[in-house]
């Protein structure tokens, strides 16, 4: 199978630890993967390039694009073009009438409901574009599904999770005093919340500070690791409650000491809220917690649902519901962890390795290679 890949997703090569984020990361393994798999061959067009002015670079990327694209496929005559989004899957649209090789998209939900008006009225054009649509959650697949996407012509797969991470988790006791050291604060006879994610309305931080923090019984600290357009405003938030010393909002931090906080903390929360416009395709950041160990707490909400499955690597709660998202982190810090804890890491094993998740790809794309040329041949 020859897969010609095309994503505007990927970090710089010079500075990949300081801009990478969750979608980045996922696109790379992917590659990674499936270029192991025997009988594939993938060709990649990739954008290297920093968050900062992504949408400016995106556009020049994707409109140079649109003329190359059909000499490239004639080039290197590949059975499948596998775009990493939606926003580089518009390039279906415009070549279609020049290219006759089968088109996929992945999807991962914000580029789905992205609330921009021009966009909305352009993704159901895109969708029947495509041959193919790979969404990373059920919710996300509804989502397309509302957008004009034909029911059969999208599946639903997850994310994959690398491996390589489980000899790089470190040791509990040792990865709480680094973080004591790094970050400046006392974890002695506490249990530690763990969030990772860009803070963005949508992730339910201040939502998780001003109405659940103060529910839990357990002696806690909460870390949140990221940086977003709500960052500034959850320090405000956070300055004005009377428990602020047990509240640190760190910004982005480098995936050594991001590997530590996942092997340090006792719970990883995730009490995302609904957004208009915008949604929670996957959730990631929650294997890579679990990998450590860690078993997480989030609410029942869009692609979460699809990540946590209740008792064996944590726990969903209703949306909104603050006193039994408190509980349950008291029920998790209280009642059999140790169990928990070795169950989340082998559920992340079994469900999520990129090893098993790429072989559903392969297969997919498979399927979609036949169809094309059964109709046609």
């Amino acid at each position: 199978m020859k897969i010609l890949y095309i994503s505007h997703l990927h970090p710089p090569k010079n500075a990949p630890l300081k801009s990478i984020g969750g979608m980045q990361r996922v696109s790379m393994q992917l590659v990674d993967e499936l270029k192991k798999k025997p009988g594939v061959q993938i060709k990649t067009i990739i954008q290297h390039a920093p968050w900062k002015g992504i949408e400016a670079r995106t556009a020049v990327f994707l409109f140079k694009l649109i003329r190359k694209l059909p000499k490239i496929v004639d080039d290197y005559q590949p059975d499948v073009i596998l775009f990493s989004s939606m926003v580089t899957a518009t390039l279906a649209k415009f070549t279609r009438s020049k290219i006759s090789v089968p088109m996929v998209t992945i999807n991962h939900g914000q580029d789905v409901k992205m609330p921009i008006g021009i966009y909305q009225n352009f993704v159901p054009k895109v969708f029947e574009a495509l041959d193919g649509v790979i969404s990373v959650s059920r919710a996300t697949r509804e989502e397309c599904i509302k957008r004009g996407m034909h029911p059969e012509k999208g599946i639903a797969l997850p994310n994959g999770f690398d491996m390589a991470h489980i000899e790089e988790t470190p040791e509990k006791e040792s990865a709480r005093k680094d973080l004591e050291k790094a970050f400046g604060f006392s974890l002695e006879g506490k249990k530690l919340l763990l969030t990772v994610g860009r803070q963005v309305k949508r992730k339910g931080h201040e939502w998780f500070i001003t109405d659940v923090f103060s529910k839990i019984k357990s002696d806690v600290i909460y870390l949140a690791i990221g940086e977003g357009p709500e960052h500034e405003r959850l320090l405000q938030v956070r300055d004005g409650l009377t428990f602020k010393d047990a509240l640190h909002f760190v910004g982005k931090q480098p995936d050594e000491l991001l590997r530590k906080s996942y092997a340090a903390a006792d719970v990883f929360v995730m009490p995302n809220i609904p957004v208009e416009g915008d949604m929670e395709g996957f959730g990631i950041v929650m294997l890579e917690a679990n990998l450590a160990s860690t078993p997480a707490v989030a609410a029942d909400l869009e692609g979460i649902k699809d990540v946590i499955s209740d008792g064996e690597n944590g726990f969903k709660v209703e949306v909104r519901d603050a006193d039994t998202f408190a509980a349950k982190i008291d029920e998790v810090l209280t009642t059999d962890y140790s169990t928990l804890s070795e169950s989340s890491r082998n559920y992340v094993e079994q469900n999520f390795a990129w090893e098993r998740v790429a072989d559903r790809y392969i297969s997919y794309l498979g399927e979609v290679i036949k169809d094309h040329s059964t109709h046609n041949g």
